[in-house]
């Protein structure tokens, strides 16, 4: 397959990045609320808490983004992302142990009831900016009556909820991410597939010999190394599979 770069705005279409923006906005209402001169006397958790929620968003982006040039970027982005989301919930944790908010059992009314509450899928026309704002605009409101409800224990532990199902989705994600990357390798091996496949085109017109031993094409290779470095001769192109060579 022909390497193609294409438009970079396909996590546009991802749950997990639409998530993590509704847990951004979240996060910055509850700190803006919750957080005080009292509680943090130097804004430094209200900056760190707003930071970590933010990093989720711009890391899956980028992530998304480097995909067709580095798989290993991709899978090393969406990480920080997972990583930077699980730094989050601590501080929400870390909260909920001061001021004595006890997590939802999965028993509880509370918690079935928001599990239930799930993203619909987006519907982009050809103006893709505006309606990915309005999509995400439209499953925070969803959200809304929880992440941002006046009962601080609802609001929290609805929050949490939310960063618990993103770090699930990103870890899904890496999983894919990983078995596509087996699968397809990434960019420097699309990149040796593509310069293979020209050399064997360059080969054949010009009158290249077969290879003894599986017929296909041979390519001129160059020995590096050697008594006999410099040296030309023919080698198939099927190489490492067949190791066939003809003297050049």
């Amino acid at each position: 397959m022909a390497i193609e770069i294409k438009s970079i705005k396909g996590y546009y279409y991802l749950d997990a990045w639409v998530m993590s923006h509704i847990i951004h906005q979240a996060t910055i209402s509850f700190c803006q609320r919750y957080l005080n001169k009292d509680n943090d006397p130097s804004g430094r958790l209200y900056d760190q808490m707003v930071m970590a929620a933010r990093s989720a968003p711009a890391n899956i982006a980028e992530g998304s983004s480097r995909k067709q040039t580095s798989r290993e970027t991709e899978m090393r982005l969406t990480d920080v992302a997972r990583a930077t989301l699980s730094e989050l919930l601590s501080d929400f944790m870390a909260f909920s142990l001061t001021y004595n908010i006890e997590p939802w059992s999965k028993d509880s009314d509370n918690y079935r009831t928001f599990r239930n509450l799930q993203l619909e899928r987006p519907n982009y026309g050809a103006d893709i900016e505006h309606d990915a704002w309005t999509h995400v605009q439209t499953q925070r409101k969803r959200f809304a009556p929880w992440v941002e409800s006046d009962n601080l224990a609802v609001r929290v532990n609805s929050i949490k909820q939310l960063i618990n199902r993103n770090i699930n989705m990103l870890q899904k994600m890496i999983s894919r991410q990983l078995d596509e990357f087996k699968q397809n390798g990434g960019f420097t091996e699309g990149l040796s597939k593509e310069r293979l496949t020209a050399l064997t085109s360059q080969s054949v017109e010009q009158g290249s010999p077969k290879c003894p031993i599986c017929s296909k094409p041979m390519i001129k290779r160059t020995i590096k190394r050697g008594a006999k470095a410099g040296q030309q001769f023919w080698g198939c192109s099927n190489y490492p599979e067949c190791q066939g060579t003809r003297d050049y």
